[in-house]
């Protein structure tokens, strides 16, 4: 899938209707849907317990803050990619503070072209953190299913005084034997013998 077919969903958080309505002109629906604006980091974090974004975009300062905290809050803990619009005299020392929990920054005032570049970085930062994801669900689920086949293994030990290497072979024989994954052999063997 390429990355125009890809579908992006964002957190606006800017109390500036000017900001506000000329970064939605550069959201087209069929690649930034939905979008949501929040005035505040307040309205942002209520946001969030709702539901997770792949972009979150912050005009600082906020009324409530000046947006830093709430950014790296949602790097560190999201997979959820951050770019935080800073004002000139400000730029150097939160770009400083924010660029090493992964947030970008941008800034202002800024053109839309660099806007546009800024949301391709966002989009090539997201899909890696997919990649990532994916990675780790796939060893999250190895992890279990050697669980899984450890203990029915063990079951088959005690149950059935095998030993460790016939228990082994017996579940990669039945999984073999009748088409079907390790794991849901272990599955029956636990639900059998517990």
């Amino acid at each position: 899938m390429g990355l125009k077919e890809l579908v992006y969903s964002v957190l606006i958080v800017s109390a500036s209707e000017k900001f506000n309505e000329a970064l939605m002109s550069l959201l087209p629906e069929l690649k930034y849907n939905p979008v949501l604006v929040v005035p505040n980091a307040a309205a942002a974090k209520r946001a969030f317990a709702e539901r997770t974004f792949d972009f979150v975009i912050i005009n600082s300062p906020l009324p409530d803050e000046n947006g830093t905290r709430f950014a790296i809050d949602v790097c560190d803990t999201k997979e959820t990619v951050v770019l935080l619009a800073v004002r000139a005299e400000l730029y150097a020392g939160i770009a400083d503070e924010v660029t090493g929990h992964g947030v970008f920054s941008l800034l202002k005032p800024t053109s839309r072209s660099m806007i546009v570049t800024a949301l391709g970085w966002m989009a090539s930062a997201r899909e890696r953190l997919r990649k990532f994801e994916k990675k780790t669900l796939s060893v999250e689920e190895k992890m279990k299913e050697i669980r899984m086949v450890n203990r029915a293994k063990w079951l088959l030990i005690s149950e059935l005084k095998m030993s460790e290497p016939e228990a082994h072979h017996y579940i990669e024989k039945q999984a073999m034997d009748r088409c079907r994954m390790k794991q849901e052999i272990a599955e029956e063997i636990i639900k059998t013998y517990m």
